[in-house]
């Protein structure tokens, strides 16, 4: 029969040593490690307990009810549980399996060593009196030097696939559209952020050249990848690129990134896999095209009345010349318009400011629109001789909660606005009811919105182009009118067929809650 034990122990060996090579899934290999061994040993139970960063933690266990376990604690807990005696370990084992009534008589317990560290330690639990010979404590030793390698392996393989879902999660989660290139600038890697900007699925973009995809409309403001390969880069670890301009994608329009180029060198200093970040810089150039729209325009705005109040200045304080009393209240009143036209504008960049730092703050009270159009149509009326103003209000137009200042900013501004783009005609500021809101409205007999134009009329600084060529402005007063109509829970729109058609012109209407 010995000889046939021999054999036993000796399989068992191998078919840890297969396990070694075979089985990754820690869960499993632990599983298999702790039968064998309580087989190898003749046993009838046994556990496996590992070190965690956090203490000690069973992670395997055959033929033990859970309460048992809850006895094992304090053992557990010794730090150098690896070190004991040994016959001092069989005594607390059998000092536990005593209290728990397993019927356990004898145990023995072998760390689990790789790499000169502790990883675990494997208890194995008789249920006869003889003791654990030496030859045992050998061949379990054995197996568990084996076995330790083999979870030290599958440990480290969770680790690694713990450390790839992290990075598959952090590349999916990024803004920023990310490629990871080779050595030969093959696209290995792409996430959905870039998948989304270019246009094209993973499966299309993955395994073709950096070239085919990242394709420059025109020449980009720095060196592009190919160019500082072919003079060398990368010399060091940290030498990053950064490349500015539009890339064409399948779909139009060609779209504004930024590439920033990071290589990741091997321990020769050889080049492994280069990392790609695209950023969409769509609105970096949205907002520079802003700052020099409103630098243009305000500056070309504040010339004009500034040039008239010295011209007309300058002029009454001649000495030379003696004025008539018409004359000097003529010029007192083109300097007084055009001062206030200033202030207008100065007032209403401060708004603009006041938006982009938070909002405006409004100052709420019982309202009658009806009484304040009439109010703003009569003070435009004495304005322009050209034009007939007239206000439409239903008898029973309910009062409303708002900033009266601000909702007469609002009208203002549009019947300014239907004042400058209809030569003559009507303008009407009307209104009606609905059960939740009302809507007012100001229409003029214009040449009406362009269709081209319609998405932007309320845009900060837009102008268009006949806009720019008739009348003068700084494009912020539609801007202005739905950030306070938004302010009141309500929206602004443009209605492009105003009466069904029937007539031209143009008409801006907008919602305020009851």
């Amino acid at each position: 029969m010995l000889p046939d034990f021999r054999v036993r122990q000796r399989d068992y060996l191998l078919e840890i040593s297969r396990l070694l090579t075979q089985e990754l899934d820690l869960e499993k290999l632990l599983a298999r490690i702790l039968r064998v061994s309580i087989e190898m040993l003749a046993g009838q139970a046994g556990l496996i307990a590992l070190k965690q960063p956090d203490g000690w933690r069973v992670t395997a266990a055959h033929g033990i009810a859970p309460a048992f376990l809850s006895y094992l604690t304090p053992l557990l807990a010794e730090e150098k549980v690896g070190e004991l005696d040994v016959l001092e370990l069989n005594r607390m084992l059998k000092d536990l399996t005593y209290t728990a009534s397993m019927g356990l008589l004898n145990g023995t317990g072998l760390p689990l060593a790789a790499h000169g560290q502790v990883i675990g330690v494997i208890f194995i639990f008789r249920n006869y009196a003889d003791l654990f010979t030496p030859n045992d404590r050998v061949l379990l030793q054995s197996f568990a030097d084996q076995a330790a390698i083999a979870v030290f392996n599958a440990q480290l393989y969770g680790q690694v696939s713990y450390e790839k879902q992290r990075l598959d999660a952090l590349l999916d989660s990024a803004a920023d559209g990310i490629l990871i290139l080779n050595a030969d600038q093959v696209i290995e890697r792409c996430n959905a952020a870039f998948e989304k900007l270019y246009g094209l699925t993973r499966e299309e973009i993955v395994g073709k050249k950096h070239s085919e995809i990242v394709r420059w409309k025109k020449e980009p403001q720095g060196r592009t990848l190919e160019e500082s390969v072919t003079e060398g880069w990368p010399l060091t670890p940290n030498a990053t690129l950064y490349v500015e301009g539009d890339i064409s994608r399948p779909l139009p329009p060609h779209l504004p990134v930024g590439i920033t180029y990071a290589p990741l060198l091997s321990g020769e200093k050889k080049l492994r896999n280069i990392f790609v970040s695209v950023r969409d810089i769509t609105h970096f150039r949205t907002a520079d095209e802003i700052k020099a729209t409103f630098i243009s325009i305000v500056s070309h705005e504040l010339r004009t009345p500034v040039a008239l109040i010295k011209g007309y200045a300058s002029t009454l304080r001649r000495d030379d010349a003696k004025w008539d009393k018409a004359t000097i209240s003529d010029s007192l009143a083109v300097i007084e318009e055009e001062a206030d036209r200033l202030s207008k504008m100065i007032d209403d960049l401060l708004d603009a400011s006041r938006l982009q730092a938070g909002g405006l703050s409004l100052n709420q009270a019982d309202v009658a629109i009806p009484s304040l159009a009439l109010r703003v149509t009569e003070r435009f009326a004495s304005q322009s001789p050209k034009h007939k103003l007239v206000t439409d209000f239903p008898e029973n137009f309910p009062v409303i909660i708002g900033d009266e200042t601000r909702i007469e900013q609002v009208i203002s501004n549009l019947v300014s606005n239907a004042l400058k783009y209809a030569p003559k005609g009507e303008i009407k500021v009307s209104g009606s009811m609905r059960p939740e809101q009302v809507i007012i409205c100001v229409s003029d007999e214009g040449d009406g919105i362009e269709a081209k134009d319609l998405p932007h009329i309320f845009d900060r600084f837009y102008r268009s182009t006949n806009a720019v060529k008739q009348t003068k402005g700084a494009g912020l007063g539609l801007y202005l009118a739905r950030a306070i109509v938004e302010a009141h829970g309500g929206r602004i729109w443009a209605d492009t067929n105003p009466d069904g058609g029937l007539r031209r012109g143009a008409r801006i209407c907008f919602s305020l809650p009851r």
